[in-house]
């Protein structure tokens, strides 16, 4: 069986997540990439066919002059409307790509939401181009937020205060993404936590989510993922019914919300299982095999009731963050080790000797390191452990 699998730059999702569960369960797999150097590079065991991935188009007649396709798969942000049109075209099994857009189009995601009645947060749209004093004069409520409309990794997310700094930000955001249209709305409180759920079509499971730490305001990095098994019932009710209004229930999806005074809000919905390698740590402390999972729906085959998840589980994923610009001198190597009763694995997102700017986005990840054990406050101490005896150094 053949799965094409559409990729922009290579991730760890699918150099140590979806290419060997694809291997596992047998399946022929070629990547269509506009970057094939750098996945021949890291996945040298799959076929990689340069393609324009962003145009629905050029994917189908690569698809249509190469190979019959058994599944059509992506985990990339940018092309889940892509892959599902694609899969549509050929007749299988995959998301609605009027629900991958609803989702991706953080303008259109409110504009769903507020229409079904489930939630109503006061957002304005802006067009790529145009004069962004279009979104001071639209009355929203301070503070508020500005950001692309598709972006993500909290990139060129920014929190103002008044329409004469919305104004700023959203000229600086233009003058690095001339092509994005923006998004400017309303400030949601809340502790920041999110779901992860994994569908076939008919049958949803709630895989348990995470309460996430992000950065100090003007911008949202995420710092850190606390896993958490369930949140409270109420809780999960809210969001599933928000993500029902949505249409959402096919694949893998990651749904960031904040929850205030008991009421939980969407900021955003990933419809593709979640990344910086929190999935890999997903996978370890559910014992599941989470990716293979995920290509078996999207090969068209039912979900079994019980995925057999563990349930004593605690994990806990964090970021060693660039604090400034400069050429990172020294940091710590990639290592395993078990302390405690809780395994602890780092590796380093950006190799000694490389010099970047400061981004204040996930971007700005100098390392990641994942624990995992079944007590909180060891994998906690595990944790603080190693950021306290480890030095990561930029000049």
């Amino acid at each position: 069986m053949r799965m094409y699998l559409l990729a922009v730059n290579p991730t760890d999702s699918v150099t140590e997540g979806f290419l060997p569960a694809a291997a596992r369960l047998g399946l022929d797999v070629t990547i269509l990439t506009d970057q094939p150097e750098a996945h021949r590079r890291t996945s040298p065991q799959a076929e990689v066919l340069e393609c324009d991935v962003h145009d629905f188009r050029a994917v189908i007649t690569c698809v249509a002059g190469h190979r019959p396709a058994d599944a059509i798969f992506t985990n990339s942000d940018h092309l889940q409307t892509q892959a599902a049109l694609a899969a549509a075209y050929f007749g299988l099994p995959g998301k609605d790509w009027r629900v991958t857009l609803r989702a991706k189009n953080k303008a259109e995601m409110r504009r769903h939401l507020a229409a079904s009645g489930v939630d109503a947060v006061r957002s304005v749209e802006l067009g790529a181009g145009l004069d962004p004093t279009a979104l001071a004069a639209a009355g929203l409520p301070y503070p508020c937020v500005v950001k692309p409309r598709e972006g993500v990794a909290s990139e060129d997310v920014v929190l103002v205060d008044g329409p004469e700094e919305l104004v700023v930000r959203a000229k600086e955001i233009q003058a690095r993404r001339p092509e994005a249209a923006l998004v400017a709305e309303e400030f949601l409180p809340g502790e920041l936590y999110t779901l992860e759920t994994l569908g076939d079509g008919r049958l949803r499971h709630v895989l348990g989510g995470f309460h996430s730490v992000i950065s100090a305001p003007p911008t949202f990095i995420e710092e850190r993922h606390a896993f958490v098994a369930s949140h409270p019932e109420s809780v999960t009710d809210q969001v599933l019914a928000q993500l029902d209004a949505l249409g959402i229930g096919f694949g893998a999806c990651h749904t960031e919300f904040v929850v205030h005074e008991g009421r939980a809000r969407l900021i955003e919905v990933n419809y593709r299982v979640i990344g910086d390698q929190c999935d890999l740590l997903l996978a370890q402390v559910l014992g599941i095999p989470l990716f293979e999972l995920i290509l078996r729906t999207h090969l068209g085959e039912p979900l079994p009731a019980d995925l057999g998840a563990r349930k004593d589980g605690a994990a806990r994923v964090e970021y060693a963050l660039a604090d400034r610009a400069g050429t990172l001198t020294a940091a710590p190597g990639a290592r395993d080790r078990t302390v405690d009763g809780v395994r602890l694995s780092y590796r380093p997102l950006r190799a000694v000797g490389a010099e970047h700017p400061q981004y204040r986005t996930n971007r700005d990840y100098l390392g990641v390191v994942r624990a995992i054990g079944t007590d909180q406050g060891a994998v906690d101490r595990a944790v603080d452990g190693f950021f306290a005896t480890e030095r990561w150094e930029i000049a």
